[in-house]
């Protein structure tokens, strides 16, 4: 298990009716991840509103693999998987895995950056593209040409 952003107990609210995590809470533990990832880089949430500017996704998919049950812990890896030489588009890898190891599923994320004033795609500016290069890439990384 590399680049791990997001270590964590798995709490009762987040347990379905068939006594393992929910769907969306695998979601949750990839943006909190995600976070923590950008955080680990320099760019933390209060560039991010000073600069009026923000992460979207376009796509998540989430690929179960394993359960995950109450009172488990789960850790949450991040990989960058592709990216345009710009930072305006990009994919992120994280896969989950339970307290004794297992990985459990996988989510991988398709995004860009939102002008959160104008409420249109940008880009980052010189000194966060600098720090956004520094995201761990994937064996399999891909650079975006179009």
């Amino acid at each position: 298990m590399n680049n791990i952003f997001f270590e964590g107990p798995v709490l009762w609210s987040q347990i379905d009716a068939n006594m393992h995590l929910r769907h969306s809470a695998y979601a949750d533990f990839a943006a909190q991840a995600r976070l923590a990832l950008l955080d680990k880089v320099g760019m933390d949430a209060k560039q991010f509103l000073k600069l009026q500017l923000g992460p979207i996704l376009f796509r998540e998919e989430l690929l179960y693999l394993r359960e995950i049950n109450p009172n488990d812990t789960v850790k949450v890896s991040c990989e960058m998987t592709k990216c345009r030489p710009d930072g305006s588009r990009w994919s992120i890898r994280h896969e989950i895995f339970r307290g004794d190891g297992t990985k459990s599923a996988v989510v991988n994320v398709d995004g860009a950056w939102i002008d959160t004033r104008h409420r249109k795609l940008g880009t980052l500016p010189p000194e966060l593209m600098e720090k956004f290069k520094a995201i761990p890439r994937s064996e399999d990384f891909v650079e975006i040409t179009s």
